[in-house]
């Protein structure tokens, strides 16, 4: 059997409980920032001649589906960008809601069947008619983004 030096002994008890205070101060210390509402942003590229008819369609059955899941609590609010100075490639438009947090399968499922009793269109006529969206403008890509806020 070996025995240890007290002096190894003594260095290894001291590095461990430095490592455990350490590891209590950083776990006292607060992150600088932290996560807050989420930003779900598609950007749109309107095509040439088609703008009257997007604008048309955005100001009136896009505003009203936002509307609705705005009363729903599904989204706290809605807000479309427009790139003034768009370099080519780049989109048109930026088409932002704005929530809270990701809803689960379980909860979006049921949020699309409500909207769709509400809405009285069936899934195979929301496909249709976003397809037919094609003829004047193309969804470039879209992102979730996350709000960073200031801790102090």
């Amino acid at each position: 059997m070996r025995i240890i030096n007290k002096n190894v002994f003594g260095g290894l008890v001291l590095g461990a409980l430095s490592l455990l205070l350490s590891t209590q101060a950083m776990a006292e210390e607060e992150w600088p920032m932290y996560g807050a509402d989420y930003w779900d942003v598609t950007a749109v590229d309107v095509k040439d001649g088609g703008s009257w008819k997007y604008m048309n369609w955005l100001s009136d059955e896009w505003r009203k589906n936002s509307e609705f899941a705005k009363s729903k609590g599904w989204i706290k609010d809605y807000v479309i960008l427009s790139n003034v100075h768009a370099r080519k490639g780049e989109p048109d438009l930026y088409i932002i809601r704005i929530i809270e947090s990701v809803p689960s399968g379980a909860e979006g499922e049921k949020r699309q069947k409500e909207y769709a009793a509400w809405s009285e269109k069936s899934e195979q006529a929301m496909v249709d008619e976003s397809g037919n969206r094609a003829e004047y403008r193309e969804v470039q890509g879209s992102s979730l983004l996350q709000v960073l806020k200031f801790r102090k």
